[in-house]
């Protein structure tokens, strides 16, 4: 494992202050790995206003990855070969290979299936 990629549901952990996840991120962080947050992620999880400020800090700590040009193609592709339709569910797995991630997740069903459709190895953490 390299890094970490959080997904939507690892947001809303943090964001309702759920422990474990709060563990999980520091323990990250002393291990001086930022965490990813795909800016599809970040726009599911993301409501705006002073009830979320838990993860306005919690995201003041991770590094928000752009979903380029390049990296939408092979999210598709991705997609497609997994015939799973969820984009931000295609687009956690997509970096998370491409950078040897682990991944937090609420859903891991659906990451191992995405990941299993391309015979990727990754070890998810479930929130």
């Amino acid at each position: 494992m390299n890094g970490v990629t959080y997904d939507t549901g690892a947001l809303i952990a943090a964001d309702r202050n759920d422990r474990r996840m709060w563990a999980l991120h520091s323990g990250f962080l002393a291990l001086e790995v930022s965490p990813t947050v795909p800016t599809p992620v970040l726009a599911e999880a993301w409501r705006g206003g002073p009830r979320q400020a838990s993860l306005a800090r919690f995201l003041a700590l991770c590094t928000t990855e752009p979903l380029t040009e390049d990296q939408a193609k092979a999210v598709g592709a991705l997609s497609a070969r997994a015939e799973h339709d969820d984009i931000i569910d295609v687009t956690v797995v997509e970096g998370a290979i491409r950078r040897h991630d682990a991944v937090v997740t609420s859903n891991p069903t659906h990451i191992r299936t995405i990941a299993d459709a391309v015979r990727a190895r990754l070890t998810i953490e479930t929130v």
